[in-house]
């Protein structure tokens, strides 16, 4: 068992815009599947007209459940990212989703 490890200490949300598109990041402790699944259809639900709630979670001393979802976004290009985050910052108990309201430019399109 790990005598320490990393996690985040409180709920927390950023917002920023990306060429018209707002992103809202949303992370939360959750120390099993349930709590993350909660966490998840619970920003689903307040953020139902958005165009996507892409999310990851990373759960266990030795991540043994990781799942990673890009909610409609091109295969790939979202959850399974932000899943490589979690990990590359060693953070464990944690779950973070990301809402999209798309402002009409595709990321990488010149404006």
């Amino acid at each position: 068992m790990l005598q320490e490890y990393k996690s985040i200490k409180e709920t927390g949300e950023h917002e920023i815009v990306i060429q018209k598109s707002r992103f809202i990041a949303h992370l939360k402790r959750t120390e099993t599947e349930e709590e993350a699944i909660l966490f998840i259809d619970k920003i689903k639900k307040k953020h139902w007209n958005a165009t996507h709630n892409c999310s990851a979670y990373l759960i266990g001393e030795n991540d043994l459940i990781q799942k990673a979802n890009d909610d409609g976004e091109p295969s790939g290009t979202a959850g399974v990212p932000m899943l490589e985050v979690l990990k590359k910052r060693q953070l464990k108990d944690t779950t973070v989703v990301v809402t999209r309201y798309f402002g009409g430019i595709k990321l990488g399109q010149v404006v």
